[in-house]
């Protein structure tokens, strides 16, 4: 790809140093993966204020939070207690969609997706999307806190030691460990971040 791709969580952000985060990394596309693009807390990022925001600076807004986001409608996206199966998203014809239209705004201009957390590691986008991504061989730039930039293989090496998996993190000369290493990192650290409902909710649907 010519083009970067990059994450980022708004957190509690203001308008304006979002805004200047955002043209530093010159992205001129952002798109929110966010399932429910709104946040009482923080409503200048709810949809309707963020797009008219980034429009006036010149900035693209698309909403893939249907295909990309972390809290499906679809019961098949749940285990059977509740949490948010991201494996069983990412083999889905929606989240597949998503992907698509992704890679194909990225052949155009660099892009960022958006979700609300700052540490990408708490973050279905990195959780969900980014494994994806890195099938592809496709390394997005998390964009941090101040601007600081982390790459996706120093925020799997991050991963892998927050999951006491620290012998395989930096240049492993095993490849084929360090890719078994994430797979389990990267569930355990779904158990603990990813959404849940009450497992009674999915006997109603």
């Amino acid at each position: 790809m010519n083009h970067h791709l990059f994450t980022i969580g708004h957190s509690a952000m203001e308008s304006d140093a979002f805004l200047k985060l955002l043209q530093q990394f010159e992205i001129l596309l952002l798109i929110d993966v966010r399932s429910r693009p709104r946040s009482q807390r923080f409503p200048q990022f709810d949809q309707i204020e963020l797009e008219g925001t980034l429009r006036r600076a010149g900035i693209r807004y698309l909403f893939l939070g249907e295909e990309l986001g972390g809290r499906p409608e679809d019961p098949k996206g749940y285990r059977s207690d509740g949490l948010v199966n991201y494996r069983a998203l990412r083999k889905s014809r929606t989240f597949a969609a998503g992907m698509k239209r992704v890679l194909a705004e990225l052949e155009s201009s660099d892009l960022a997706l958006l979700c609300a957390e700052e540490d990408p590691l708490s973050c279905h986008r990195f959780l969900m999307i980014c494994p994806e991504l890195a099938a592809m061989e496709i390394a997005p730039v998390h964009i941090r806190k101040g601007g600081i930039q982390e790459t996706q293989r120093e925020a799997e090496d991050r991963l892998l030691q927050v999951q006491k998996m620290a012998a395989v993190a930096g240049e492993s000369l095993f490849p084929e460990d360090r890719r078994v290493a994430l797979e389990s990192a990267y569930a355990a650290q779904s158990e603990r971040y990813g959404f849940r409902i009450d497992p009674r909710e999915l006997e109603m649907w």
